[in-house]
């Protein structure tokens, strides 16, 4: 098999994987910080913080804590996703190979 195909494949391979755990992260995380809103505010977390129903400043403190949680989630995942995927091929995915930085 050529090289080409083999890094075509694992590319493949690695975009579902890192998928994968980031949704399942972003899932997880979330459903923590439902939790964790509802026992420090006694209120569930607001649906859709957009709506003019909903105060300012929980829309904000809630925008602002979803998204760091998700966002951290996900990253912490697809790096454990890496340290797997380098340890199954031996080389990182083709979209994480190193770049210049030191």
């Amino acid at each position: 098999m050529a090289k080409g195909s083999q890094d075509s494949k694992g590319s493949k391979v690695w975009t579902i994987f890192s998928l994968v755990s980031a949704l399942g992260a972003a899932t997880v995380a979330r459903k923590g910080l439902d939790k964790g809103w509802q026992v420090a505010t006694r209120r569930k977390p607001p649906e859709n913080p957009a709506d003019p129903d909903v105060a300012l400043w929980e829309a904000v403190a809630w925008s602002a804590a979803t998204g760091a949680a998700v966002a951290l989630a996900r990253m912490f995942a697809q790096r454990r996703a890496a340290n797997y995927y380098v340890k199954s091929a031996g080389h990182l995915p083709p979209q994480l190979e190193k770049d210049d930085q030191q």
